[in-house]
């Protein structure tokens, strides 16, 4: 199997796979080879499940050999964030509280991938309860493309494992930012749906309402051939949309052209050199695919920002209630801390939280009525270094640049799709996100797909 496989779009290897030019079992054994090469180095993989990928693989090549196609997903190997429940093997969550839990039963994402066939190599390390740092036990996933450069957070093993080809694709969760920025620091696409798009059941809560469950990709097909499969209702999660899941790679073809995409220009405002180029060059794009640009005012964010952590901390004080504080020697700091945030919350306080992010939100849908897609940054800092992120908590200017592209669109539950755009003077990805209204996720993929067949920066790869 050539050295370049391990490479190639999800959907493009699914397609061989179907053609029965790769089988599933040569894939599989390739992709596990790698990550034994591999990543020992790069720590994204908490868990490889090599034996029961291989018997999964065997399964898909007999079941194509026979003509039972599943979809684009059938034979190809993935992986999933280790808070996604997986049936007789453990699931941490990132905490050494969780070392030993052992589900005995696939959470919903989980299922629906191996209902479509795709073989999942195993579980990816992440930070502690998908909060923002790693229990101080696990060493960070290193990315790939400079050692001294961030991973990213929660996503972290999810960021690092897609984008160093040990896996054609993966599961991330985003409560703050956690599938967007590792998405960007590692060169991904990915795709944060609408909240309640994707059934959270079997999924390791850190705040439930601002919990979403989305792919981590190489293009944005891959992003809507995987969200084809996990996204719908599901009796499990009666928080999950009833809504019909539509193919979202049946009309990516159509273009930009016709599209109005919003722009405010204030998004230029506070970031660096790298994503402002990246910017630049994407709105390029969209003009040059036949988009009309529009300017407009996104709602002031400051506000919903600084409710983001207080409410975070609520909602994650509850999944925590026991365990936390009576074990809190369990727990990192900054898990601690943010639990010890949300227990320190009134009701009166909740509730103030409460209404104003309704009152965001209703803004957001506001400004949807003029626009079909919003152009911004994944990040106001490309590609932070790690020893500069170690300030994140004391150095204002950076969590402001972080966050205001990241919590307010959680606070919203808009669904997002982060692209990568360009690089850093030091080689390391920049990224930018398309913006669409609630359930317009096929919008998304839509606009992905043709900026990436007018540009190349998604087909960049580490050198491993």
């Amino acid at each position: 199997m050539s050295n370049e496989l391990h490479y190639l779009e999800l959907v493009d290897i699914g397609q061989r796979i179907r053609r029965k030019e790769l089988s599933p079992v040569e894939v599989t054994q390739a992709q596990l080879d790698r990550i034994e090469k591999v990543d020992g180095a790069l720590k994204s993989y908490v868990i490889v499940m090599a034996e029961q990928a291989l018997a999964d693989a065997r399964q898909a090549e007999a079941e194509i050999a026979k003509g039972r196609v599943r979809g684009p997903l059938h034979g190809v190997p993935v992986a999933v964030k280790d808070l996604c429940w997986t049936e007789g093997v453990a699931t941490a969550a990132g905490m050494a509280l969780y070392r030993d839990f052992v589900p005995t039963e696939d959470g919903t994402a989980v299922r629906k991938l191996r209902e479509a066939g795709a073989v999942i190599l195993g579980k990816l390390q992440l930070t502690e309860s998908a909060y923002a740092d790693h229990h101080p036990t696990v060493t960070p996933p290193v990315n790939p493309w400079n050692a001294a450069h961030w991973s990213g957070a929660s996503s972290s093993g999810s960021g690092v494992a897609t984008a160093a080809g040990l896996c054609y694709g993966s599961l991330g969760t985003d409560t703050g930012g956690s599938i967007r920025f590792p998405s960007a620091a590692n060169g991904l696409t990915g795709l944060k749906p609408t909240w309640g798009r994707v059934s959270r059941y079997g999924a390791f809560e850190l705040a439930a309402t601002l919990d979403h469950i989305g792919p981590m990709t190489r293009s944005a097909a891959d992003a809507g051939a995987m969200l084809g499969a996990i996204a719908g209702a599901d009796p499990k999660d009666p928080t999950a949309s009833l809504a019909p899941v539509p193919n979202y790679l049946a009309g990516m073809q159509r273009g930009l052209r016709g599209l109005r995409v919003g722009l405010d220009p204030r998004w230029n405002e506070g970031v660096d050199a790298a994503t402002a180029t990246a910017m630049a060059g994407a709105l390029a794009a969209v003009r040059e695919l036949g988009a009309e640009v529009r300017e407009v005012s996104f709602p002031d964010p400051t506000q919903v920002i600084a409710d983001w952590f207080p409410l975070c901390g609520v909602e994650a004080a509850v999944v925590h209630e026991a365990t936390y504080p009576a074990r809190k020697e369990m727990y990192g700091p900054a898990l601690a801390g943010v639990l010890d945030l949300g227990r320190a919350q009134s009701g009166m306080d909740y509730q103030k939280i409460v209404l104003r992010r309704q009152a965001f939100s209703g803004r957001v849908r506001e400004m949807f009525e003029g626009i079909d897609l919003l152009l911004m940054p994944a990040q106001g800092v490309a590609s932070p270094t790690l020893e500069r992120m170690l300030s994140f908590g004391e150095d204002a200017e950076l969590m402001s640049a972080m966050l205001r592209c990241t919590c307010p669109l959680d606070m919203s539950g808009s669904p997002t799709l982060t692209l990568p755009g360009g690089f850093t003077e030091a080689g390391t990805p920049v990224a930018f996100q398309f913006v669409s209204r609630h359930f317009e996720e096929e919008l998304l993929v839509r606009a992905g797909w043709a900026f990436q067949q007018a540009t190349d920066w998604h087909q960049r790869h580490p050198a491993l």
